[in-house]
């Protein structure tokens, strides 16, 4: 079918396309965009190394907005200013008519910078409302700005009440789609002796609770293993500490590695054991591929948004240790139940559907710019 163009221009302003959750999304939702005949450009502060970034769709114009060495100061004053002003004149020179931006300070930006422009702005919070705006400042500044925005949108219904009432009533709730590569039929064979978990090695992810955790069952289930997939600052200290607890040679960390999907379908059992999140990525495309899941009830509701305990995973609260061990055993000593929880869990492909999610964001555009 041949591809109508629309005439209308979305542009998406992010730090990066370093590979994260909230850039992969917005690197989805230009692909579709651009599917449906609009123009797009994605405008970032920095560029990293190409293999640590995602790939942008052919024709998706790219458009760096940090201050060049020419330009920078010694003042960091004159700096802001410069990046302000900038910013603004890349918001008249692409005249689109809308701008979706996410994370902390860069919603403050676009909806100053978008000021006196035609190009109305959308702010976006992702993660944990409370991390992205830590300090008593910011949640002023967000409670000041965000309505002169043209459109929020929130992943949680909890994270509303972070909010003033004027941002609670104007804000919606839109999910992130599934990644395509995640929706595939779910396996169905015997499944390995393999405890799985995706995430970057760092304190938030609490990989240690999951260490000590499997650890306490080893010798209960003395055939099964913890494989961590992802890079981080705590991975030599993870390493240690399994070494310390004597399971070394049943825990592994190969790293980021692509094809996740095919690595994890056959596992007998997935963790995420975060003290915060938004709304993982990782967690929906656990579920999505139908693995018994165990999960932490995020503060931002991330979790609740896609789990209902005991009927397609099981929730525990952040940081209990005895509670994961208690979870862990039920699953690993009833595969039934835990084959039940799976089956459940990876309804929801549909539910996320890149065409049914994306779907939404159209729509919710679509009644901004008109």
């Amino acid at each position: 079918m041949k591809k109508v163009e629309t005439g209308k221009h979305i542009c998406f302003y992010i730090g990066s396309l370093h590979k994260g959750g909230a850039e992969r999304v917005f690197v989805n939702l230009s692909e579709y965009f651009q599917q449906k005949g609009y123009r797009v450009t994605m405008v970032t502060q920095y560029q990293f190394p190409q293999e640590e970034e995602y790939l942008l769709p052919q024709g998706v114009k790219r458009v760096l907005s940090d201050l060049t060495e020419e330009e920078l100061s010694n003042s960091r004053v004159v700096n802001f200013g410069r990046r302000v002003r900038k910013l603004h004149r890349i918001w008249k020179q692409e005249d689109a008519n809308l701008v979706l931006s996410c994370i902390g300070k860069n919603n403050f930006m676009t909806v100053v910078t978008t000021m006196f422009t035609k190009t109305r702005p959308v702010v976006s919070v992702v993660g944990e409302a409370r991390e992205e705006y830590p300090t008593r400042l910011m949640r002023m500044l967000a409670n000041l700005l965000f309505p002169f925005a043209a459109g929020i949108i929130l992943q949680t219904e909890r994270s509303r009440y972070f909010f003033h009432k004027k941002i609670q009533r104007k804000a919606v709730i839109l999910p992130n789609s599934l990644n395509p590569d995640f929706i595939r039929p779910r396996y169905e064979g015997e499944r390995d002796q393999r405890i799985v978990s995706v995430g970057r090695m760092d304190a938030n992810k609490n990989h240690e609770m999951m260490i000590r955790a499997f650890a306490s069952l080893s010798d209960r289930y003395p055939g099964h293993t913890l494989t961590i997939y992802g890079e981080g600052e705590l991975r030599q200290y993870l390493q240690e500490l399994a070494e310390q607890l004597g399971v070394s040679g049943k825990v592994f960390m190969p790293g980021v590695i692509p094809d996740v999907a095919r690595q994890i379908e056959r596992a007998a059992l997935f963790l995420l054991t975060s003290y915060s999140e938004g709304v993982s990525n990782a967690l929906i495309e656990a579920l999505a591929t139908g693995l018994p899941v165990i999960s932490t009830d995020v503060p931002s509701g991330g979790t609740v948004e896609l789990m209902e305990d005991g009927v397609n995973g099981l929730i525990i609260p952040p940081g209990d240790e005895e509670a994961l061990v208690r979870a862990m055993d039920r699953l690993l000593g009833d595969p039934d139940y835990a084959d039940r929880l799976g089956r459940e869990a990876a309804a929801i492909q549909k539910r996320l559907s890149p065409e049914r999610v994306n779907r939404l964001w159209l729509q919710y555009f679509e009644k901004i710019m008109e």
